[in-house]
């Protein structure tokens, strides 16, 4: 197996912690090490360092070399802006087949939480078995236990065999992020995973369904392949990257790819998807704060502060999270964890760049 990481999300719910330089999946939430070198040593077991692969853009490269030192220098990938992830997928296909020609490829993010790191690779392992043996896309989903909103969802169809104690479904459909009363929904129905964003397919059976369903980008990248390798093989890849239109790998291929099936992944995921989800996963007080420093509080409950450096005095409230980075302060109901990414964009709209 080859495995891609995809690092160039901006994670700008963790506002104001992740910033354009600096963003989630290169902090530390749990633990010493960052969440792009958990996701590296996880896959170690399974994958050797040389056939794991990162793809980013040209502002966060350098930080994840960086964290990264295992890592060949040629496994680094760079986009000259994002364009979502089948792009990045289509990129990296191509300069991992360059090498392995049709070896099986497994895509992940770079910023999950996983906890039971044997049956996660197990997983890896049995999906790879499946799409070397009978060239299916297999996609990861995870038994959903609350309404996420947070979420896009994939409705299993009929489970079609257990492959080492895990079952593989065909699926039904492809659903975007839902609201409140539709997760609620999908929830009761007890037939919809949420969908981990974890692909397993050969390199060849990607490139065909670029091909196939985004004939655009895959002309695109054609023209890249071409010249891969050459002098020419920077500029190319800015110019066609100016052209093509930021789409989906699920929009753009999986809702319309043939041979797709799902196996349920057991390992204990999750996306890290806002600071609430943070706190769900944090060791809490009696009162069920989340105090992350020296901080006081009384009459206070259900609260999450990270602000290091600062005492920070909480009197009366309940369900709030307070981050500080020195430069930037939040403070908004736990609640409302998810549009944080609003204070960006507002940001932005003001003209307040350096706090993005």
């Amino acid at each position: 197996m080859l495995a891609l990481i995809m690092a160039g999300g901006l994670g700008t719910r963790f506002w104001p912690k992740s910033r354009k330089k600096l963003p989630k999946h290169l902090l530390r939430v749990f633990g010493e090490k960052t969440l792009i070198q958990s996701t590296v040593e996880r896959l170690s077991p399974v994958i050797k360092n040389d056939d794991i692969y990162v793809v980013s853009t040209r502002e966060q490269i350098t930080e994840i070399r960086k964290q990264l030192p295992m890592l060949p220098a040629a496994n680094f990938i760079v986009e000259p802006k994002g364009k979502n992830t089948a792009p990045c997928i289509g990129l990296a296909a191509l300069f991992m087949q360059q090498r392995a020609s049709d070896e099986i490829m497994v895509v992940l993010p770079a910023d999950h939480q996983i906890v039971d790191r044997d049956v996660f690779q197990k997983t890896l392992q049995a999906g790879a078995k499946v799409a070397r043996d009978s060239d299916q896309i297999i996609t990861i989903g995870i038994e959903p236990y609350y309404p996420a909103t947070g979420y896009g969802y994939i409705q299993v169809h009929d489970e079609v065999r257990c492959i080492d104690g895990l079952t593989l479904s065909q699926i039904k459909t492809f659903a975007e992020k839902p609201d409140l009363e539709t997760a609620k929904r999908f929830l009761h129905s007890g037939d919809f995973l949420w969908n981990s964003g974890i692909f397993i397919w050969r390199i060849s059976k990607i490139l065909a369904e670029l091909e196939e369903n985004l004939p655009q980008l895959y002309d695109g990248l054609m023209e890249i392949k071409s010249v891969l390798g050459t002098p020419k093989q920077e500029e190319t890849i800015d110019r066609v990257y100016c052209q093509i239109r930021s789409v989906s790998i699920d929009y753009g291929v999986m809702e319309s790819a043939r041979n797709v099936h799902v196996m349920k992944g057991q390992f204990g995921w999750n996306d890290l998807g806002s600071w609430d989800e943070i706190y769900k996963l944090s060791t809490k007080d009696e009162q069920g704060n989340v105090l992350l420093g020296n901080h006081l509080t009384r009459n206070t409950k259900g609260c999450f502060v990270d602000a290091p450096g600062k005492c920070v005095a909480l009197l009366g409230v309940e369900n709030l999270i307070v981050v500080d980075t020195g430069d930037a302060l939040l403070v908004c109901p736990r609640e409302l964890s998810q549009d944080v990414k609003e204070i960006v964009e507002l940001a932005k709209r003001k003209k307040l760049e350096q706090y993005t």
